[in-house]
């Protein structure tokens, strides 16, 4: 029997005894260059990512650029209102074709003007006729995977993924029943981020509130987050955590950083395997969707997208969002903080305390499985 005390060695063969035990991922990696680059490989390129807001891409031409992991993509409609996604990178020399969002007739890279069709074929390169053999055919945009989830598009890198609703089973749900009225929500803002930690250092915070009474105090006193009371939920690709308002806040007995009266009586917190996460927070119809993008071993970069039911007002719209930043605030020191004590490589492996944190032991499995190929 393992030693819950003492990990064992941290060899390949031994780690997943060791994750099983209560044991967390070797500290190495989280700032070994060559672990994200395996990541990459047999993560990134292969997982389901929120790229946007799908009414950028309602109209035929409509295009929305955005990222997936480390891959670059692009979604745009056609004319044939079929939606469909590509590796937003120029045949040619590797130069972005779009930016932003928008909606064209065709796509064209603004280095040296390869124009491509809204199905990602290449119609126009240009002095490509001085090239004997040229062939235009042989240079299309490369195909990525998408899916539209209500108001939401995401993209996988691979053209052959399973669909999205695997990693949404359970999911769907629970968005359904939370009372946001999920397909009548509207985009209302976008707020950018970068943290300098490992992009799991940042997801595991998120995958637990263990924390939250010692360092979210306005979140804990709405949100009922004793260990009897919040619920953890996991599955194949995704977790969940629910909460529902305090009794006293809900009576209006206590304090609370803002009045969550609404349609939504309580919290959730989703992960969707790989690196996305969706926030439900009590009141007004509301739903925050959050990427995290590993763009070096110690820097994760991503955007928080909020999205409000028709009739909430900007003012409430204000209040929510400056909660969620406060809470975001709150736990950039911490994670900081923890990036600190891993990379000093003297702790190899921490200790879960598995009853509050097993979505985090979940997590750590699906990372080490897919470095392992299993």
């Amino acid at each position: 029997m393992t030693d819950i005390q003492t990990p064992p060695a941290a060899a390949p063969a031994d780690l997943a005894a060791s994750l099983a035990a209560g044991w967390t991922l070797p500290a190495g990696w989280y700032s070994d260059p060559a672990i994200l680059v395996l990541e990459r490989e047999r993560i990134f390129a292969h997982g389901w990512q929120y790229v946007g807001r799908a009414s950028a891409v309602e109209d035929a031409g409509g295009f929305l650029a955005g990222r997936v992991g480390h891959v670059p993509v692009v979604i745009v409609r056609g004319r044939d209102g079929d939606l469909r996604g590509f590796v937003n990178v120029c045949r040619h020399r590797a130069h972005l074709v779009a930016a932003g969002e928008g909606c064209r007739a065709t796509l064209q890279c603004p280095y040296h003007a390869w124009t491509y069709d809204l199905d990602g074929s290449l119609l126009r390169a240009p002095r490509s006729e001085r090239e004997p053999g040229f062939d235009a055919d042989a240079f299309s945009l490369l195909p990525v995977a998408v899916a539209e989830w209500g108001p939401l598009v995401f993209a996988n890198p691979d053209p052959h993924a399973d669909p999205l609703d695997a990693v949404l089973e359970g999911v769907t749900e629970m968005v359904a029943s939370s009372g946001v009225g999920f397909p009548t929500l509207r985009f209302r803002e976008r707020v950018a981020w970068e943290l300098e930690v490992n992009w799991k250092t940042a997801l595991e915070n998120y995958l637990e509130c263990y924390h939250c009474p010692t360092a979210h105090p306005g979140l804990a006193r709405m949100v009922d987050v004793d260990p009897d009371a919040y619920v953890l939920t996991e599955r194949a690709l995704s977790s969940s955590q629910a909460g529902n308002v305090r009794a006293g806040v809900r009576e209006g007995t206590a304090d609370a950083p803002y009045v969550p009266a609404g349609d939504v009586p309580g919290a959730q917190y989703h992960y969707l395997w790989p690196a996305t996460t969706i926030n439900i927070e009590p009141g007004r119809p509301n739903l925050g969707i959050d990427t995290w993008v590993p763009v070096a071993p110690n820097r994760t970069v991503g955007v928080s997208d909020y999205y409000f039911g028709p009739d909430v007002t900007d003012a409430e719209v204000a209040e929510l969002v400056a909660f969620s930043q406060q809470v975001g605030a709150e736990d950039d020191a911490l994670v900081r903080s923890v990036q600190e004590g891993l990379d000093s490589g003297l702790v190899a492996q921490g200790r879960l305390l598995r009853a509050s944190e097993r979505l985090i032991g979940h997590f750590q499995k699906l990372v080490h499985d897919a470095l392992a190929g299993q």
